[in-house]
C-alpha cells in the first residue's frame, strides 16, 4: 500500500475541509447555539456564515396589544447560546425582545447564554446629570415648548439595563465601543467590550491615501484616549475640540486645540445620533486650515436631521461600522460608508464558546 507524503495528506485534508465546512466547524464547535432578534439580522446572518453554522429558528410576533411574544424553534437544553440583538431602532422593543429570548433561552434549560449586543442600549445614560448653576439651582433649557432640568435626580438606565440583562438570566455580554468603559462595572456577569479600532486602522490605511500627513480630532473632550490611542497606531498627531453647551442639543462654541492646517482631519467619536457636533466640528476643521474633513464613528445612529446634515456639511465621507443597520443610512447619503465588523463578534463567539482569550482581537482585525 503506498504511504502518502506529509504534503499529500496535507492536501487532502484541507479539501475535505472546504468541501464540507459546516460539518467541519460543527464538529470543532459542538452545542452552540446562535439567534437572531429583530433588530439586525444581516449582522446576524454574516457571523453565522463566518463560524460555518445555521442561524437558530425563533419566531418572534406582538399581540393586539402590542405584547412581544418569543418562541424559540429548536431544542437549547444543554447549549451554548448566543443571542444577537442591537440596540437600535425601537430600542425599547427590541430590549424587551432581548430579555424575554434570554429568558425563554434559561428556564429550557441552556448551559450558558450570551447576549451579544454590538450597541448597547441607554448607554448614553451611565451618570447623573450635573445640576447647573452656581447657586445649585438646576438649569433649564427650553425644547420643543417643553423645560427640561438638568439636575441629579436623572436615572443611571445603563445599570437599569444592567440589572434587567443579569436578571432575565444573560451569564456573559459580548459588546462593542461602549460609550463609557465604566458600563462594565455595572454588570456582575463577564463583560467582553471589543473595539472598533483595528477595524478603523485598516480602513484609514486602505482609503485614505494621505493617511501619513493626517491628523486625528477628537469632536470632544470625553473622547481624547480614544483619539490618542489611534493616533499612536498610526504615529501621526492628534487634536481636540472643547465644546461648551448653551442648551441641551445646542452647542454655544467650539474651541479647536490643535494644529491642522494644509493637514487632512480624521475626526473619531463612538457614536453619532443628530450629527450637530460632528458637522460643526467639521466646519470649524475646514474654517482651520483643514484641506479634507473624514467622520469615523462605531455606532451610527443618524437619526432625525443627521442625514440632511452630513448631506450638506464638508466631509469627504461618514464612516460607520454595522453595529447598526445601515443600509438605507447608505441610500439616502452617498457619503456614509461602511466598515463591516461582523467577523470581529463571530470571532469573539468562537474563543468564547472554546474558552480561548479575546484579547487578540483588541489590537487585532481576524481574517
Amino acid at each position: 500500500m503506498p504511504v502518502l507524503s506529509e504534503s499529500v495528506r496535507a492536501k487532502s485534508l484541507l479539501r475535505s475541509r472546504l468541501e464540507k465546512p459546516n460539518n467541519y466547524l460543527q464538529s470543532r464547535m459542538p452545542n452552540i447555539k446562535v439567534f437572531s432578534g429583530t433588530s439586525h439580522p444581516e449582522l446576524a446572518q454574516k457571523i453565522v456564515d463566518r463560524l460555518g453554522i445555521d442561524l437558530g429558528k425563533v419566531v418572534t410576533k406582538k399581540f393586539s396589544n402590542l405584547e412581544t411574544c418569543v418562541e424559540i424553534g429548536e431544542s437549547v437544553r444543554g447549549e451554548d447560546v448566543y443571542i444577537v440583538q442591537s440596540g437600535s431602532g425601537e430600542v425599547n422593543d427590541n430590549l424587551m425582545e432581548l430579555l424575554i429570548m434570554i429568558n425563554a433561552c434559561k428556564i429550557a434549560s441552556a448551559s450558558r447564554v450570551t447576549a451579544v449586543i454590538p450597541c448597547f442600549p441607554y448607554a448614553r445614560q451611565d451618570k447623573k446629570d450635573k445640576a447647573g448653576g452656581d447657586s445649585g439651582q438646576a438649569a433649564v433649557a427650553t425644547i420643543k415648548n417643553y423645560e427640561w432640568k438638568f439636575r441629579s435626580r436623572a436615572p443611571i438606565s445603563a445599570k437599569l439595563v444592567a440589572n434587567m440583562l443579569s436578571v432575565a438570566g444573560a451569564d456573559h455580554i459580548i459588546t462593542m465601543d461602549l460609550h463609557a468603559s465604566q458600563i462594565q462595572g455595572f454588570f456582575d456577569i463577564p463583560v467582553d467590550n471589543l473595539y472598533a479600532e483595528p477595524a478603523v486602522l485598516k480602513w484609514i490605511k486602505e482609503n485614505i491615501t494621505e493617511w501619513r500627513d493626517s491628523i486625528i480630532v477628537s469632536p470632544d473632550a470625553g473622547g481624547a484616549k480614544r483619539v490618542t490611542s489611534i493616533a499612536d497606531r498610526l504615529n501621526v498627531d492628534f487634536a481636540l475640540i472643547h465644546k461648551e453647551r448653551k442648551n441641551a442639543n445646542e452647542v454655544a462654541s467650539m474651541v479647536l486645540v490643535g494644529f491642522v492646517k494644509d493637514r487632512v482631519a480624521i475626526l473619531v467619536d463612538d457614536m453619532a445620533d443628530t450629527c450637530g457636533t460632528i458637522c460643526l466640528a467639521a466646519e470649524k476643521l475646514m474654517d482651520a486650515g483643514a484641506t479634507k474633513v473624514y467622520a469615523i464613528l462605531t455606532h451610527g445612529i443618524l437619526s432625525g436631521p443627521a442625514i440632511s446634515r452630513i448631506n450638506n456639511a464638508c466631509f469627504e465621507a461618514v464612516v460607520v461600522t454595522n453595529t447598526i443597520p445601515q443600509d438605507e443610512h447608505m441610500k439616502d447619503c452617498p457619503k456614509v460608508r461602511c466598515i463591516d465588523v461582523s467577523m470581529m463578534f463571530a470571532e469573539a463567539v468562537r474563543r468564547t464558546h472554546n474558552g480561548e482569550s479575546v484579547s487578540y482581537l483588541f489590537s487585532n482585525v481576524p481574517y
